[in-house]
């Protein structure tokens, strides 16, 4: 399949804004689960799971996790059809539902969140690891030697990645080999820190108060915006799995099985470490002070590249639907060098700011996509409209109800009333049959 796209660069053919034929669909449900499972596991998530329970409480810290949590990974689900329907990547349906010329933008914004994104998962991944030296070897590796050192040790283990074929690494490492051995790491943290709650008594730590920095639909925009941040990567991946005769198919079902589950099982984690963890201790310092902690917290750094390639690959994909010269897989090492070298000299912990901006902007532009597209209204083709005027100014009407939404009406949340206005009004506003065929009709031939 590497050798069929690098064809199709060569030949100028536009991978992101093409529809996967049938020949080159080769995920499976498990598949599906499998990747979303991965990708869903992380630091970044426990630690926002850290976040909440000082804020909120852990009786609503859990409502909020579980709620989000279905909701979001519901909302990458939806998406995922979408791509498997269609076999157009993220880039394609943003295409078919704003305009070649105007989709543009929101491409380009995915891939600087994107940039961001993979940044993020080096600077953890980095400090993982120099927690694990300190703490197994006695090594000190958090001066600008050491730091540079292991950024550049993940940097080079990503980059050989992106060399190789991402339908491989899914298939043959993260389903056979990834997955059950993350799944036992989650299994053995989870014991160990049960155990310790149970030991300091599960009534006072269920009924611990929160100190009101946040209100219960904070925490849920919190909790949604992690999964809403993967929404322009999942049709990169759903667009390579097989139909399915049934509306809720493989990927439907697959995607959100799995990312819900490592969702709130990685939030989860996170209240558990912190209501046990020492006043200050930082949730690595935490894990690793866990009996096999240690054992465990390298098996999910390992798993955090998954991540990290995860968000690189949609990047580069993104990046070839403006520029098909290049192929994915040079777009992908360029993006992976840039984000080493951003992970060397950025500051990255401004998380939870970083996370809420993402959903102003994607959670609007996926309320229209799934409005119009989702829906099963008719949408002209890829490529066929250069600016589609109404889409335009609902995703951009969107933002600023997103914000307002926060500004004035803290206490209903963000998200949630963002993403019901824009799907309602590009479902009103959408085109009707005679604008011509629809992006998943064209697709489907």
């Amino acid at each position: 399949m590497a050798n069929t796209n690098n064809d199709a660069a060569r030949n100028g053919a536009n991978e992101a804004l093409t529809p996967l034929q049938e020949a080159g669909r080769v995920f499976r449900w498990h598949d599906h689960m499998a990747l979303w499972f991965s990708l869903g596991v992380g630091l970044l998530v426990m630690q926002i799971g850290a976040y909440l329970v000082p804020a909120v409480g852990t009786r609503d810290a859990v409502f909020a996790i579980v709620l989000g949590s279905c909701i979001g990974a519901g909302l990458l689900a939806w998406t995922a059809r979408l791509g498997c329907e269609s076999g157009l990547a993220s880039a394609g349906l943003m295409h078919a539902t704003y305009g070649s010329a105007f989709a543009r933008l929101p491409v380009v914004l995915n891939i600087l969140q994107l940039i961001g994104w993979t940044t993020f998962e080096i600077v953890i991944m980095r400090e993982g690891t120099q927690a694990i030296g300190r703490q197994a070897f006695g090594w000190s590796l958090d001066g600008s030697l050491g730091s540079l050192v292991t950024t550049l040790l993940w940097g080079a283990v990503l980059l050989a990645l992106l060399a190789g074929s991402m339908v491989k690494l899914v298939r043959r490492f993260v389903s056979r080999f990834g997955l059950p051995l993350v799944v036992l790491s989650l299994l053995w943290l989870t014991w160990q820190f049960a155990t310790r709650l149970h030991a300091k008594g599960l009534d006072a730590f269920w009924t611990r108060p929160g100190d009101g920095s946040m209100g219960m639909f904070g925490a849920l925009d919190l909790v949604i915006a992690m999964p809403v941040s993967w929404l322009p990567l999942v049709a990169d991946y759903a667009r390579h799995g097989r139909r399915s005769s049934g509306r809720l198919g493989g990927a439907f079902s697959g995607t959100w099985i799995g990312y819900a589950v490592a969702n709130i099982w990685c939030y989860a984690l996170g209240v558990m470490v912190v209501s046990v963890a020492e006043p200050g201790a930082g949730l690595v310092t935490a894990l690793l002070l866990a009996q096999g902690g240690l054992v465990a917290l390298g098996l999910i750094l390992i798993d955090e590249l998954d991540n990290a390639y995860g968000d690189v690959y949609s990047g580069s994909v993104s990046a070839h639907s403006l520029q098909p010269r290049w192929s994915v897989r040079r777009w992908g090492l360029l993006l992976g060098v840039v984000c080493i070298g951003f992970a060397l000299v950025l500051p990255m912990h401004s998380l939870e700011p970083f996370l809420l901006l993402l959903s102003s902007v994607f959670v609007p532009l996926y309320g229209v996509i799934l409005g119009r597209l989702g829906s099963g209204g008719s949408v002209v083709a890829v490529g066929a409209r250069r600016v589609d005027i109404a889409a335009a100014a609902i995703w951009i009407g969107g933002i600023a109800i997103y914000h307002g939404c926060a500004a004035w009406a803290p206490q209903w949340g963000s998200a949630l009333p963002t993403l019901a206005i824009t799907f309602v009004l590009a479902w009103v506003t959408r085109p009707s049959p005679a604008s011509g065929p629809s992006a998943l009709a064209q697709s489907r031939g």
